[in-house]
């Protein structure tokens, strides 16, 4: 009870202690992770009402991957440049027309392009995101503001999920199934436009860099010599992120299709499903922070991120509808804790003038992961069938989390010694 009392009067500690920016930034990410949430549920479900194969939606999430392991350097180093809340309003409106493109159009390269598109300008957003909160918050803040901030937006994609799914169903009632999904995903993207609001009520001061009567140009070598722990530290989060990223990008934009093709899942079931591991994933995320003060930053992420692999190989191998959603639940939960963590890490460990850039880096290959395996899963899917395909990827997937996780627990090792 005591140890209740004590988690629950330290995060309200934590929230009194952040500013108006701060807030304005969380209820963005909330809108535009509704957004998301409602969209990314039944998009899959649109491709294949409109006629087209699984092919065409791997085609699709590895075009807005790589789109956004394109955009996510020049956007990081534009949004250390001209400004956070710049990039961010730009990212937000031009992604909620995006969006709403992607609901009406209905040819194969339309749906190619604005696929492309939505990884272009949602980048803008997430590449600003963090080292918004970074420069908005102490040191002494992170790792609770990041916590609290991942277990919101997953919060905020939980709605997102049960909204997707409900309101297929609903619109089901008196429209065509292809019209109801429409309408969802017409919803959603009103729903990812409202985050501009907030984000244009931000004040942003940027600092200025004292004038010098001599401008002394420094090169790019010695500035990356000045930064070398720095920037090895940023070379450890990319290659980590590119493992996990690699195991990602098979399994997580399928989720929704593999409930759907190995147990026969209602839209509304796999809703709820992935909505209440969204929901286990927030409440592991407060539980974050507790696990730092008991291991260390860097052990905790290793811990936690290898406590979820049972339970990815357990939705792998089960014909069991509920052991499955128990495993997916356990697994998306454990693996995503630790991102929150992560971030704070990386943010406490570089200077802000590359905050972007580091956070853009670290992204960029976690996306590419996702656009160079995505055409991976789908045709390991379609070539072994709905059981065999499945365990197939997410066997792979535990592998490239093991080799992930552990490459970042002793680089980083090597770099204390």
């Amino acid at each position: 009870m005591g140890v209740q009392v004590n988690f629950i009067r330290d995060w309200a500690k934590q929230l009194k202690t952040y500013n108006q920016n701060v807030k304005l930034a969380i209820t963005a990410n909330i809108f535009s992770q509704i957004g998301m949430g409602i969209f990314m549920v039944v998009y899959n479900f649109y491709i294949r009402e409109l006629g087209f194969s699984q092919d065409v939606n791997g085609k699709i999430i590895a075009l807005t991957a790589l789109a956004t392991a394109i955009i996510l350097v020049p956007a990081g180093m534009l949004s250390d440049r001209v400004g956070r809340k710049k990039i961010m309003t730009f990212g937000v409106m031009a992604s909620g027309i995006i969006l709403f493109m992607r609901g009406m159009m209905e040819g194969e390269s339309v749906l190619l392009t604005t696929g492309f598109l939505t990884g272009l300008t949602t980048a803008f957003l997430q590449v600003s995101a963090i080292p918004w909160l970074a420069e908005n918050s102490t040191p002494v803040q992170r790792v609770h503001l990041f916590s609290l901030n991942a277990a919101l937006m997953t919060v905020a994609n939980v709605i997102g999920s049960l909204l997707g799914g409900g309101l297929t169903d609903l619109f089901s009632f008196g429209f065509s199934d292809l019209i109801s999904i429409r309408l969802t995903l017409i919803i959603g993207s009103v729903f990812y436009f409202l985050a501009v609001f907030p984000i244009m009520r931000m004040q942003e001061v940027r600092k200025r860099r004292p004038v010098k009567k001599e401008h002394v140009r420094v090169s790019p070598v010695l500035f990356f010599k000045a930064n070398r722990i720095g920037f090895q530290i940023i070379g450890i989060f990319a290659i980590a992120q590119l493992l996990i990223g690699f195991g990602s990008g098979l399994v997580i934009p399928y989720l929704n299709l593999y409930f759907a093709d190995r147990f026969a899942a209602s839209t509304t079931l796999i809703g709820l499903i992935i909505s209440l591991g969204q929901a286990a994933t927030a409440v592991a995320m407060f539980i974050g922070p507790l696990v730092v003060k008991r291991v260390g930053e860097v052990r905790a992420v290793v811990f936690l991120q290898l406590l979820s692999l049972p339970f990815l190989l357990l939705t792998a191998f089960t014909e069991n509808l509920l052991l499955a959603s128990i495993g997916f639940l356990f697994r998306q939960a454990l693996m995503n804790a630790g991102n929150p963590i992560q971030m704070s890490l990386m943010m406490a460990k570089v200077d802000d003038s590359v905050k972007g850039l580091a956070n853009s880096i670290n992204q960029m290959v976690f996306s590419l992961g996702w656009a160079l395996m995505g055409p991976v899963s789908t045709s390991i899917v379609m070539q072994y069938g709905a059981y065999w395909g499945y365990a197939h990827v997410f066997s792979i997937t535990a592998g490239l989390y093991v080799a992930g996780s552990l490459y970042f627990y002793f680089a980083f090792k090597r770099i204390k010694e």
